[in-house]
């Protein structure tokens, strides 16, 4: 039976902090008593308290990633399109049980623009997503395009970019955040405007 060390302790401590209590309100010392470790282990496992934040609100992102992938590509006849509609839905459906770990990750989007580490923990994030879901575009597109393909990582940056920019707008206005159903409105009639059918 596998041993869990404190890498994996801080971890999931840092998970249950951030859904409790969001980023600002997480010291040092709470991640200690919440994972049972102590505060050095967080310095040589992760070299700061911001760090280890940040691998937890990762670590949450994958595993929505999983989810969201997993049910966008459940269906074999889905259209790429219909996959990207169906990923805004999902996001947006599943925004109200993610808020703790969205919010946190604002926050530390803050943070990182004045510690260059961290902004850079992030980036590699970003970079490591952009990828993932380019995986998912040419497995979408079916006609053997290559993940490596500039245009899949182009889809990838456009679904991610929505996908936070939707976020961030119904953490601030829910109410008021369009739907994907919108969203798509809005690109169909952006496609009809810029490409009229010939008469």
């Amino acid at each position: 039976m596998r041993t869990v060390g404190h890498r994996e302790q801080l971890l999931a401590a840092a998970r249950r902090l951030l859904e409790q209590r969001g980023y600002a309100h997480i010291t040092a010392r709470d991640l200690v008593a919440e994972s049972d470790t102590n505060l050095a282990s967080i310095g040589y496992h992760f070299g700061s308290k911001a760090a280890l934040l940040n691998a937890a609100i990762e670590a949450s992102f994958e595993d929505w990633t999983d989810q969201l992938a997993a049910l966008v590509m459940a269906d074999p006849a889905a259209t790429p399109i219909q996959r990207g509609a169906a990923t805004w839905v999902a996001v947006l459906d599943n925004l109200p049980a993610r808020r703790p770990i969205v919010q946190s990750y604002v926050e530390a989007l803050a943070q990182a623009q004045r510690e260059p580490e961290l902004r850079e923990q992030l980036a590699e994030h970003y970079r490591r997503a952009r990828a993932r879901v380019a995986k998912l575009v040419a497995e979408s597109l079916a006609d053997g395009t290559s993940a490596d393909d500039p245009r899949c990582r182009a889809i990838a940056t456009f679904v991610i970019a929505v996908c936070d920019g939707l976020s961030v707008q119904w953490l601030l206005d829910p109410e008021q955040s369009p739907s994907g159903e919108e969203l798509m409105a809005g690109l169909a009639t952006i496609w009809a405007a810029s490409f009229p059918t010939a008469e």
